[in-house]
């Protein structure tokens, strides 16, 4: 049985984080036995971060290594593709995972009006009384992180107009079929409608919110997806089975 170390749900979507989202629907598509056990704090784990698994004896982090620890278990998440619809569906996880990700961040870790309600669902755990003072150091820190990677430094009209050539290719793979590469499911919706699925997610009205959420295309593809994936995701706070 493998068990997946995520984080809650949140915003009405599987996981606080795409990457733990990402991890469920590839868990779901291998056809492998797991549960879910939800983490607060991610620290003990590898590079201190979520999600990772729990199989056999080993502690697999990221979600590309249990991609392909999957795989090494027989998964096939791209069945019927060529080499180059694997190449194009690898660049598609690049831009999803390495830029579409940090406009997520800024949105929700950069924005005041959003800041809030952040703070008040990713960290419920810690008591209320120290909750400010600690999230502010880390959301300080975060804020940082961004202004280093660069978007930080920008408007959100100019991170909205840096990351519409990406939705841009987005819409177009879709006009071949329902999902990226084709008429099913693969790694790349994987990757890509759960960072969708997030920008959608985030609380309040951010103009990268609203230009995801008032796209009727991108919406389709989120939640076919989200349907073909996402059924088995739903925890009481206890490990849930999924097969």
């Amino acid at each position: 049985m493998i068990t997946l170390y995520t984080y809650k749900p949140a915003f009405g979507e599987p996981a606080a984080s795409p990457f733990c989202t990402k991890a469920i629907w590839l868990l779901n598509m291998s056809g492998q036995a797991w549960q879910r056990e939800d983490l607060a704090d991610p620290r003990k784990m590898p590079n201190q971060k979520l999600p990772a698994i729990q199989t056999d004896g080993q502690l697999i982090h990221d979600s590309d290594n249990i991609r392909s620890h999957l795989e090494g278990l027989g998964a096939e998440f791209d069945p019927g593709l060529s080499d180059m619809e694997k190449a194009t569906s690898r660049a598609f996880i690049r831009m999803a995972e390495e830029h579409m990700y940090f406009h997520i961040v800024a949105d929700r870790w950069c924005n005041d009006a959003v800041w809030p309600v952040i703070r008040e669902t990713y960290f419920d755990s810690i008591p209320k009384m120290l909750r400010k003072l600690i999230t502010n150091k880390l959301r300080k820190s975060v804020i940082q992180g961004t202004q280093f990677q660069g978007l930080g430094r920008w408007s959100d009209e100019e991170r909205l107009a840096r990351l519409e050539p990406d939705l841009q290719a987005i819409l177009t793979r879709l006009w071949l079929g329902a999902y990226l590469f084709g008429d099913r499911p693969t790694a790349a919706d994987a990757s890509v409608a759960a960072m969708l699925t997030n920008m959608r997610a985030t609380p309040g009205k951010t103009l990268l919110k609203t230009r995801v959420a008032e796209d009727e295309v991108l919406c389709r593809y989120i939640d076919r997806v989200s349907d073909a994936l996402g059924k088995q995701w739903v925890t009481d706070g206890s490990a849930s089975l999924c097969a």
